[in-house]
């Protein structure tokens, strides 16, 4: 568990994270922790001297100086020059040449020491000269011969970005990196989302209460950072949409009271965004409703993926709001497969016709041949769907038809069905969201439709991770574009030049 919210405001300062209860992903933490537990056995703490080839190269030992404030280094270890200079067997801590380095590492082993646990910790250097990076240290209580803590076992991982320098030296990115939470079953996302941009996916703690009230609130520290609150806005087993909205205000809340600079809400699905308008007399409408919320409890900026009606999200928010597509996406993961082929994209109603035609642009781009286009009517009253025109030529061709997402599957089983009436050789459905309320039982046996393109917006049910190993079903991820765009939002970059991109990746 984060202990961050139980430590004193100094070590706060001093520290991105602190867990007692430690899990470190690194290998060489890890196996530090695991030779630590083993010569532990049943004692509070291992006994010195400590049998050396129990632990790989990397590890030092440090115990409590007898007269002063100090520790004193009893195991060398020639790593040591690179997180705090070089010290040589018997040398203080407080010697260390570099100092700050060296008081935190006091801190920490007066928090071992006293607590008698072990503990993982993180801080990002930011000592005059040096490339932003993050230094994880595991650090261990060892004991005397009568049993008493008495001083601290450590090993240490410096993690910078594998992938090149994605901005100058003396961009805000390369300073402070931006926090990232995961709320709502989006971890599997956020996970590549925080590999890709090289930070750990910040703690947070959620309780259900017996009436069913809830408790939300950040594990990390915020003070003055860029927060950014990944969000899964749909039901999901045990937690319905609206169980997920609330928590999502509380913990808006939350980080706005814990003095964020700017908390930005990504929510690739968006919920409550097809009642944009008033289509029966005192319709509410929702979308706007949705945005007083979320700008009541502080939020800086919304960001969603390929909106249900672009202008109604555009225009129901007085805070920044910024729309991401999947275009790009699509037209790259498509290429392959339509190569050579004659293609037309369909739209399966009047409402998403602008969005078809943008795709249809992007996917001439990425095919480097003429796409053409049709459109299915529809119109939606008391549940009931009608409309029998169809317009524009799909005989002969692959019809790819396309929505922002698919709910039940009745409108791709429909829009797939047409296409077939009218000579379409092959049907593909595309949607940025998988919602499939009902399992998908109703796409999936819909015979006019030979593959199901979506995202990983949202959670596939288990019928859909069956078709999808049999390729039926494909997923197109967009960690990369959600990380790109992180990127960019944090550092002051350019979203259309983003979106604009052929690939991304």
């Amino acid at each position: 568990m984060t202990t961050m919210a139980r430590t004193s405001s100094p070590m706060r300062r001093m520290f991105d994270r602190l867990d007692f209860a430690p899990r470190p992903r690194d290998a060489k933490l890890a196996g530090a922790l695991a030779a630590w537990s083993r010569l532990r056995a049943s004692r509070v703490a291992p006994e010195l001297p400590m049998h050396d080839e129990a632990f790989g190269p990397g590890i030092a030992v440090f115990i409590r100086a007898a007269q002063s404030r100090d520790y004193i280094l009893k195991r060398y270890d020639s790593d040591l020059a690179d997180l705090i200079g070089g010290l040589g067997p018997g040398s203080a801590l407080s010697v260390a040449p570099k100092r700050r380095r060296a008081a935190r590492l006091r801190r920490l082993f007066d928090l071992v020491v006293d607590k008698g646990e072990p503990v993982l910790a993180s801080f990002t250097s930011d000592e005059r000269g040096e490339d932003a990076a993050t230094i994880d240290l595991l650090a261990a209580p060892v004991a005397d011969a009568e049993g008493r803590v008495c001083g601290a076992l450590m090993a240490y991982q410096a993690r910078r970005s594998t992938r090149g320098e994605p901005h100058p030296p003396g961009s805000p990115f390369a300073r402070v990196r931006p926090v990232l939470f995961s709320l709502g079953g989006s971890q599997a996302l956020a996970a590549a989302i925080a590999k890709r941009l090289d930070v750990d996916v910040a703690a947070h703690e959620e309780r259900d209460f017996e009436d069913g009230e809830h408790k939300i609130r950040p594990l990390f520290g915020v003070r003055n950072r860029d927060v950014y609150v990944l969000a899964n806005l749909v039901s999901s087993p045990g937690q319905s949409v609206n169980d997920k909205l609330c928590k999502l205000l509380f913990f808006i809340g939350a980080l706005k009271q814990s003095a964020a600079q700017r908390v930005t809400l990504i929510a690739p699905y968006l919920c409550y965004s097809r009642k944009e308008r008033q289509t029966k007399p005192r319709d509410p409408v929702g979308t706007r409703c949705l945005a007083q919320l979320l700008e009541a409890v502080g939020v800086d900026c919304v960001v969603t993926v390929t909106a249900h009606d672009l202008a109604a999200f555009q225009n129901a928010f007085r805070c920044s709001a910024e729309h991401l597509d999947t275009h790009a996406l699509f037209a790259q993961a498509l290429k392959g497969r339509l190569s050579g082929r004659r293609v037309a994209v369909v739209s399966p109603d009047p409402g998403g016709e602008k969005r078809a035609e943008l795709f249809r642009q992007a996917l001439e781009r990425a095919l480097v041949a003429p796409v053409d286009k049709a459109l299915v009517d529809k119109t939606r009253s008391l549940g009931k769907v009608t409309g029998q025109m169809f317009a524009g030529d799909v005989e002969g061709r692959t019809a790819i038809v396309l929505d922002d997402m698919i709910s039940t599957g009745g409108t791709m089983a429909r829009a797939a069905a047409a296409c077939r009436a009218h000579g379409a050789a092959e049907v593909i459905a595309i949607a940025t969201h998988g919602l499939f309320v009902d399992g998908g039982k109703a796409v999936l046996s819909a015979e006019a439709i030979d593959e199901i393109w979506v995202t990983d917006s949202l959670l596939l049910p288990a019928a859909l991770v069956e078709a999808a190993a049999r390729g039926r079903v494909r997923l197109v991820p967009i960690d990369a574009l959600l990380a790109a765009a992180i990127e960019r939002f944090h550092a002051g970059g350019s979203i259309n030049e983003l979106l604009e991109h052929e690939s991304i990746s």
